[in-house]
């Protein structure tokens, strides 16, 4: 059966529709950390220890180097569905290109590399 066929244009159209309905997007990590300070006697000391926090860090890429920017509880609130966003961006795009891969592997009769392999 030649491909891409009507499986492959209707897998394709889901990945198409799917980007077509994400909104604005952030790129990179957004963490909440706890730390601890380490001044004497301070409540980070104590057993058991309550940490400061929470601290918002939003890290990312750019001109290839990382950049990491504190964020407020109301930015996180105001863009976590960015970062949703972006993360969705990230598994349709995997969605893509394993799709892709899979009809020129098939199509060429190439042999796929094994599963621990990229």
């Amino acid at each position: 059966m030649p491909r891409p066929n009507t499986r492959d244009r209707r897998a394709h159209a889901r990945i198409t529709a799917a980007f077509a309905a994400i909104g604005f997007a952030l790129p990179g990590t957004l963490l909440e950390r706890h730390i601890r300070c380490n001044k004497p006697g301070c409540r980070c000391m104590a057993d058991p220890p309550q940490l400061h926090g929470p601290y918002y860090q939003w890290t990312r890429k750019i001109d290839g180097r990382t950049h990491t920017t504190l964020l407020t509880a109301e930015q996180v609130d105001r863009y976590q569905a960015w970062f949703d966003n972006a993360k969705t961006i990230r598994a349709l795009t995997a969605d893509l290109e394993a799709l892709s891969l899979d009809i020129a592997t098939t199509t060429e009769g190439w042999t796929p590399p094994p599963h621990n392999q990229v």
